[in-house]
């Protein structure tokens, strides 16, 4: 049976159409056949889409200087959904260099290929650290450390809402003569964790996202002393319902082209909505944490000294190879401002270095 199989017969068992949350859900994660389920490459120029550790390992590097910031002794590292295993490479590499490399470098991961891939990457990059890495399938109890998650929240399924009669209603996904389509379910009762959209145009349609919500409202429960750093592209409440933006931000990827139809290529591509960082950081406050500062990925990265490796670098050639890969951390026109970084903390009162150059959270 495929993939395909799968999700109409989810539709056909329902006996009605099911929540777009349930069809990504599948489409993403069902054993073996989901995209982040099967052997396909997924990351860099041989996958779907390129994340900002594939890109440069300044990235990694930058972020180690922030967890540095933070970290004790007797403290440890958690990243959810590590990919290919880069950034986790990256990160202890620096922080090694740093003298500050945690006790545990936690990676929490439900996909057995890329657990494989993981350890494959960090196994041939630093050999004598791969001990100290510890993979988990289930949140830890009792976690003291910095808690990092890049590019997780997007890949949470999320719901779809259409705009009738100045009411909102959920869009679900039906069948129609053998062929998926978007089909109009119940209305969205409005609750305390969302602040839905004012009235927009006949048929305005956007996310919100559940299980972003409660996944934050679980991870308070987990940590007793943390710092959580959240990177992501998304933005603010009003921005991302913003009048214009009048069909959400619903994408997906495949063989690096961008779509906006999800029943396509299913288990093939990506699929992913962008983040309401403030649908996050009001359930963050809501569950305890303290928003610690909120950034574009551009300013949070030049306030922890990207420049500085450009300029300690005495390569020429690499030099100004490591110049086209901070453009496109930075620039605008690539990841710089489409990016965003979020920081929640629990019992940790430090003033951040990576919000130096910029902290929005008054937008939030």
């Amino acid at each position: 049976m495929n993939l395909d199989e799968v999700i109409k017969n989810s539709i056909i068992q329902n006996q009605a159409p099911i929540g777009f949350d349930e069809f990504m859900q599948l489409a993403l994660y069902y054993p073996k056949l989901g995209y982040y389920r099967s052997g396909s490459e997924k990351f860099g120029e041989k996958g779907d889409f390129v994340t900002a550790p594939e890109t440069s390992d300044l990235f990694g590097f930058c972020l180690a200087k922030q967890c540095a910031q933070v970290l004790k002794k007797t403290d440890d590292i958690l990243e959810f959904g590590a990919g290919s295993g880069v950034l986790a490479a990256q990160i202890l590499f620096e922080l090694g260099r740093l003298d500050c490399l945690p006790k545990h470098y936690y990676i929490l991961e439900l996909s057995a290929e890329l657990r494989h891939r993981q350890k494959q990457t960090i196994a041939k990059a630093l050999p004598e650290l791969l001990e100290r890495v510890i993979w988990l399938d289930q949140l830890p109890q009792a976690f003291n450390g910095v808690v990092i998650a890049n590019e997780v929240l997007d890949a949470m399924p999320a719901k779809r809402i259409i705009q009738k009669d100045k009411i909102f209603y959920e869009l679900g996904v039906g069948i129609d003569q053998d062929t998926f389509n978007w089909q109009v379910k119940d209305q969205i009762i409005q609750k305390d964790t969302f602040k839905f959209p004012p009235l927009m145009s006949e048929g305005y349609t956007t996310e919100i996202n559940q299980q972003a919500i409660a996944w934050i409202d679980s991870l308070y429960g987990a940590l007793d002393n943390a710092l959580i750093l959240l990177i992501d592209y998304g933005m603010h409440r009003d921005e991302y319902f913003h009048p214009q933006r009048i069909d959400g931000t619903l994408r997906c990827y495949h063989q690096h082209k961008s779509s906006e139809d999800p029943f396509v290529n299913i288990g093939e591509q990506d699929i992913t909505t962008s983040v309401n960082f403030s649908d996050i950081a009001d359930q963050a406050r809501l569950s305890g944490f303290k928003v610690s500062g909120y950034a574009t990925q551009a300013l949070f990265l030049i306030s922890l000294g990207i420049d500085e490796y450009l300029l300690n670098e005495t390569d020429e050639n690499k030099r100004i190879s490591l110049a086209q890969q901070v453009k496109q951390l930075v620039l605008p026109s690539a990841m710089g401002e489409s990016f965003k970084v979020l920081a929640l903390s629990k019992d940790r009162h430090v003033k951040l270095i990576g919000f130096k150059e910029q902290d929005l959270s008054y937008k939030l």
